[in-house]
């Protein structure tokens, strides 16, 4: 059992900051620069690579060391604001991924910023999970909607100006300042909230450490999330590789399932899945979040691959799935609680499976206006997806769970994430296989006429004309791919509505303690 510290009281209710407006914007801002930092670097790669006279290949590791990192510290949230408390695990968290970002600016080799961004995405763990949790603890229950309304918001809007921003900075003025600008934005945000919390009641224990957990969990997660980030490059199961990884994997894993089921004391607390709501919200939102991730992840490959738009204007083209979520934010934060959140969120996923079918029609010659356009419907779902569905997997915990179920339903999502990028690469590349053999199977040079169409295109060179064809093939074929996932992803949104609806009210954000305790 956890011997807790004598001296700590506990929560007393109403607790507020002096300043919830302020509070709230320095918790905001450090989420949005922890969301942010998921992708702001991926375009910079190419000029990091350069820089730093390091190959593509290497330069990837700036992405996966971070992505690993962060898996593995997000399952350990619950047990270190036990041991630490949320406000000094916030304070604390913010200020090294300060330090961290600043080493990741002044890295003059490549092994130097790999290690920096491994550090990063380990100290950047905790921070959305708790900053959910102390975002919920300083709101009145009536207004805890708006709170993870405006976690929605960032949830949303930050991965999208990753890409753009990064471009912008790295085109403008060098790579090192995408880290170096977390600098001042994070040493506010800590000074903000740590002086705006102080004197928060919070209940501090003394867990003992689970080494077996803790050691599985790490050996598990890193080798999974390595065998998810590196399974395309390596194909998959051809490569010795891969599949002494998935090997590791899978018995690490096994033997932390089992462990943490069983222990007394464990550090990643799966019990909490006894609790039918966060049950239900969870597998609705890692579905839908691997689901999403696709998008995300297909829509500015698709548009530089085979539309030939560049970084920037890939980048604009996707950004209006952004406008809506930020407008209509405050309005489902104030007014959502009067519905029930199951129909918002079903609401939400016909409109991402609407968005879905009708990229699935695409074509070669859809034009920017119509991408975007597509891409500003979509907000109305995001915008409706995000808050019910939290509020929905976090209603039926207690003040003390909080942290813990918001840090394992964030890995969940982030491990969804993984594997819907790997999943759909493949998936995209074997259909892509697939429509370019068909395409392909009709045509011969004893085809009547061909020779001539072939050699008109390539203006009297049969050669160039032979590779101008086979150009045009592989962009349809990959279009073809492409709307072959849509479609799938069209079905896979409205399956979600079933998970939804195997939660039952009431839905009000952490239905615990926490509603009137305010913190741990």
């Amino acid at each position: 059992m956890s011997a807790q510290a004598p001296a700590t009281p506990q929560p007393a209710a109403g607790f507020a900051p002096p300043s919830v407006a302020l509070c709230t914007v320095g918790l905001a801002m450090a989420s949005f620069m922890q969301v942010l930092d998921t992708t702001i670097a991926n375009v910079s790669l190419p000029t990091i690579a350069g820089n730093l006279g390091a190959s593509s290949q290497q330069a990837t590791w700036v992405i996966t060391s971070f992505a690993v990192s962060t898996a593995i510290a997000l399952p350990l949230t619950g047990w270190l604001s036990r041991r630490f408390g949320e406000r000094r695990l916030f304070v604390w968290a913010t200020l090294a991924f300060v330090v961290t970002s600043l080493l990741c600016g002044l890295a003059q080799s490549m092994g130097m910023l790999v290690l920096s961004r491994a550090l990063q995405g380990f100290v950047a763990g905790p921070m959305y999970p708790i900053t959910q949790s102390l975002l919920v603890s300083i709101y009145p229950r009536e207004k805890r909607g708006q709170a993870l309304a405006l976690l929605a918001m960032i949830t949303v809007v930050a991965p999208i100006c990753g890409p753009i921003l990064g471009g912008w900075i790295t085109d403008n003025y060098s790579w090192e300042w995408i880290f170096l600008i977390n600098v001042p934005l994070g040493i506010f945000a800590a000074s903000v909230v740590g002086s705006q919390l102080k004197g928060r009641p919070e209940q501090i224990e003394r867990p003992k450490m689970d080494y077996v957990g803790l050691i599985t969990l790490v050996i598990g997660v890193g080798a999974l999330q390595l065998v998810l980030d590196l399974g395309n490059d390596e194909d998959w199961f051809s490569s010795t590789k891969i599949v002494v990884l998935s090997c590791v994997a899978v018995v690490a894993l096994a033997v932390f399932l089992i462990w943490e089921l069983t222990d007394k004391d464990p550090i990643v607390d799966l019990r909490l899945f006894r609790h039918r709501n966060f049950r239900a919200g969870t597998l609705a939102m890692v579905v839908a979040y691997a689901a999403f991730f696709s998008v995300a992840l297909m829509m500015p490959l698709w548009l530089q691959r085979d539309m030939g738009y560049t970084a920037i204007w890939a980048g604009l083209a996707t950004a209006p799935i952004g406008v809506l979520p930020v407008i209509l934010a405050p309005f489902v934060g104030k007014y959502a609680a009067r519905y029930d959140m199951r129909m918002l969120a079903s609401i939400a996923f016909v409109f991402l499976s609407l968005t879905s079918f009708l990229r699935s029609g695409f074509n070669l010659q859809v034009d920017f206006q119509h991408v975007a356009g597509v891409q500003l419907i979509m907000g109305v779902g995001v915008a409706l997806f995000f808050m019910p569905v939290l509020q929905i997997l976090l209603s039926d915990l207690d003040g003390r769970e909080i942290a813990a179920g918001s840090g394992l339903a964030t890995f969940l999502r982030t491990l969804g994430g993984s594997f819907a990028a790997s999943l759909t690469t493949w998936l995209w590349a074997h259909r892509t296989q697939q429509h370019h053999a068909q395409l392909t199977e009709h045509i011969s040079a004893y085809t009547p006429g061909m020779q001539e169409q072939v050699m008109a295109m390539g203006h009297g060179d049969l050669q160039h004309g032979a590779a101008l064809l086979n150009n045009m093939i592989d962009h349809q074929a990959s279009q073809m791919g492409f709307n072959d996932i849509f479609y799938l992803l069209g079905w896979t949104f409205l399956a979600i509505i079933a998970f939804l609806w195997l939660a039952k009210p009431p839905f009000g954000a952490g239905a615990g303690s926490v509603a009137s305790a305010g913190g741990h």
